[in-house]
């Protein structure tokens, strides 16, 4: 497939969307701000339905937007992908990256009631299975974030604490259920905001991917996800399917470097950018 090049400022100098993440390593807690002291039974509980009466969390979008750069995740190879809404809502123009200099465009299509967007390209990269039902998903486990932080290749792990309500005011302004982890790990060297990473699949051990990367608050050491439901309500708000046979490659704590490299190799997991509204 042939794909068109972008100018050199679009790729090297859209600036890293405002909404997004705190940092990682190789080695479980390497150089991450402390876990919460875990609570006695709390470890494989099930994480249970959504609830009103959640803990709330909110953030504020800016009504006006500008350039920004995030991450994406294919989930079909003819052209589909998930990011965040934030991301990509209000562009002017969006593309990914798919080499130095080289980037295809993407039309978005969001889905008004949650933070999960859908993209679609002319020709695309091997899919990314999906969990589309979190049921089965207990506190304490782990999830593992890859895509670009602060516009570089980086990752994340975290470890499920439950689920809060995301109270979103200015541009979208809604209240949603989504996933908060507690971030345990991250890229070795790499410091400060994981502003980029949004829209970066949150894979579990068997490298399906749980929710979309949506939101942090550095201060907690919390990473927010979608829940699972909100990519599948975003697939079918666009009319689009994920691939129905898709693998993914196990993952854990000494190998989800590796895992992550190879996503990004294979443009599975690709950076997103934005010129602004």
């Amino acid at each position: 497939m042939h794909f068109p090049r972008l100018p050199d400022w679009l790729v090297y100098t859209a600036i890293v969307a405002a909404l997004l993440i705190a940092s990682v390593s190789r080695r479980e807690r390497a150089d991450a701000p402390p876990p919460p002291p875990p609570v006695p039974g709390e470890a494989g509980v099930p994480l249970g339905p959504s609830s009103p009466f959640d803990p709330a969390v909110v953030v504020e979008v800016p009504g006006k937007r500008g350039p920004g750069s995030g991450t994406a995740f294919s989930v079909s190879d003819t052209g589909v992908w998930l990011t965040a809404r934030h991301v990509v809502e209000g562009c002017s123009q969006t593309a990914l990256v798919v080499a130095e200099g080289r980037g295809v465009a993407a039309t978005v299509q969001v889905d008004p009631n949650g933070e999960a967007a859908v993209l679609t390209t002319d020709g695309g990269a091997p899919a990314l299975p999906l969990m589309l039902d979190d049921s089965r998903l207990k506190r304490g486990d782990l999830g593992y974030h890859t895509g670009f932080p602060q516009g570089r290749p980086g990752e994340a792990v975290s470890r499920l604490l439950g689920r809060e309500n995301l109270v979103v005011r200015g541009r979208g302004a809604r209240t949603e259920s989504v996933l908060v982890w507690a971030e345990v790990g991250r890229t070795d060297n790499l410091k400060g905001t994981l502003a980029g990473l949004s829209g970066a699949p949150a894979l579990d051990s068997a490298g399906r991917v749980i929710g979309v990367t949506v939101a942090e608050a550095p201060r907690r050491g919390r990473i927010y996800t979608t829940a699972s439901a909100t990519m599948g309500s975003a697939l079918a708000y666009s009319r689009r399917r994920p691939a129905s046979f898709a693998t993914g490659e196990p993952v854990n704590v000494e190998n989800y470097g590796r895992v992550a490299d190879g996503l990004r190799r294979d443009l599975r997991v690709a950076q997103v950018v934005c010129l602004g509204g």
